[in-house]
This record gives C-alpha cells, structure tokens and sequence, in this order.
C-alpha cells in the first residue's frame, strides 16, 4: 500500500513537471515549474532562493533545510530542474525532482539522523551553473555528502533488446549488466563504502545496482562529470551521482519523445524507496 502511494504521488509530480522548461526558450514551462517546486517545497518548511546572474537574466536554486535528530554535516539531495531546448524531460530531469520532491516529504515527517539539505538546481543544462553557484556559497561548510538525482526512470528489460546498456569505455560491459534494468552510483573513491551500503539498500527493495568509483574527480572519463555532483567533486565533497546512465541507455534523452509514456514507473517508485532507506539508515 505505501509503494502505491508514493507511485500515485510521484506521477501526480510528473503530471506537473513534464513540459518543456527550457530558461530562455520555453519561459512559461520553466517558470510554471518553478513555481511548483517552490510550494511543494513549502509544505514542509520555509524554502530559500539562492539568487545568481547568468546570460543577463536573473535564476535561482530553491533550497529546503531539514533538521536531523542529531547535529552533524549535512546530506546535499539536489536535482536540476531546467531541461533542454525542445524536450519534455520526463526523464531528465522530472523522474529526479519527482523524488526530491518525495524525499523532502518523507524527511519532514520522520527525520534522519543527520540534516538534509534538498536542493532544486537552476542550470544544470548550460553548465552546471546551479550547483557551481551552490558549491562557491558554501565556502567550505561541512558537508556529509552529496546526492545528485539525474534521470532515474528509464529501464530497458526486454531481452529482445540486448544488449540495451551501452557503456564510454571498452571492456565494461564484461563487468556491468548489459541489460538497461539497474540503477547506477556513481561516485569519487571515498564514497566506496557509501555506495555498497547504497546498493544493498537498493537491491532490498528490488532494485538492481552497480556503482562505480571515480578518481581524480571523474577527469579521467568525463561523461561521469554531467551532473550536479561534479562541482561538489572539484571542492573536495564526497559526493555521489544516481543515475539510470542517461543517453548510455535512454535513447528518448534530450529529445521530444522523453515523455512520461516511456517511463518504468514502478522501477522508480523503487528507487525513491531504496534511496530513503538508505539515507535513513546511514
């Protein structure tokens, strides 16, 4: 019955943030969006506009602070909310807001033990210009860790399909699932341990995981730099992206098919459990 409603939930988030949202193109769809995350943010307590400048006009991250049982550096959950030029982005980025959306939820009504910060990030598609903001703010602040939600709801399980998970380097698919029907973490080489935990959390709830290591702050294979999670990286913070590989398997990505037809809707409700779990838990 709870993974019925959180389901019902998440697509009743959906049905509001799928729509083109581009910040100079598609104004009305990006402030509408906007908009949304602000009150359903301020359901569960008082939200902060981090104002910046960017190409002249003025973009802002929304950000909701919730207390934790016990005072400690805080969790960063952030998910951008900008999509690009002439897509819907139900998978990039709504199936990620949709959840951080939820998260702020099921955090204000049970609270972790550590403070958690949810962050809706502007700009993500012209730079990471959002979190870059973000991360400067900081200056330095203690942080337990990042979690960038980016495109967490399409899966290819079809067998018809293999192999439907395609990978940047040579080789890794004789290490990783060559069917697209997992959840990825990927993160800097401190957060090993963090992302085993992540993924037996995941896996309980039904969810496959693989997670991947990065050193040297993801230079070395820059597709694992395109999110959120790499300012945070280039500051020194552990930090983790959760991703379904994006284009890598996702062939609606950045495109006017990237509808919520072509979402696993389930396999996200899945996700959204795994992670709460998971955050609660460590």
């Amino acid at each position: 019955m709870v993974q019925d409603e959180l389901k019902e939930r998440l697509i009743g988030h959906l049905q509001e943030l799928i729509r083109e949202r581009d910040p100079y193109i598609a104004t009305q769809g990006y402030y509408y969006v906007q908009h949304y995350i602000r009150t359903q943010l301020e359901r569960w307590g008082p939200v902060t506009t981090m104002a910046f400048h960017e190409r002249g006009r003025e973009h802002c991250n929304l950000c909701l602070n919730l207390p934790g049982q016990q005072s400690l550096a805080p969790w960063v959950i952030g998910a951008h909310y900008d999509a690009v030029p002439g897509s819907p982005g139900a998978d990039d980025n709504a199936t990620g807001l949709a959840v951080l959306l939820e998260l702020a939820r099921l955090f204000s009504e049970q609270l972790p033990r550590r403070p958690v910060h949810l962050v809706a990030f502007d700009l993500e598609e012209y730079g990471l210009v959002g979190s870059r903001t973000y991360v400067k703010l900081l200056q330095g602040q203690p942080v337990h860790l990042m979690l960038s939600l980016e495109m967490l709801g399409y899966c290819a399980r079809e067998s018809s399909q293999l192999p439907s998970q395609s990978y940047p380097l040579a080789g890794m698919d004789y290490i990783y699932p060559r069917m697209g029907d997992f959840i990825a973490l990927i993160g800097n080489w401190r957060t090993t341990p963090t992302m085993w935990r992540f993924s037996r959390c995941l896996r309980k709830v039904g969810v496959d995981c693989a997670w991947l290591p990065i050193v040297n702050r993801g230079l070395p294979l820059p597709t694992t730099r395109r999110s959120d999670h790499a300012p945070f990286w280039d500051a020194g913070y552990n930090a983790i992206m959760v991703t379904d590989t994006a284009d890598l398997r996702n062939p609606h990505y950045h495109g006017p098919t990237d509808t919520l037809d072509t979402l696993d809707l389930d396999f996200l409700t899945k996700v959204c459990i795994g992670l709460w779990e998971a955050i609660d838990q460590l």
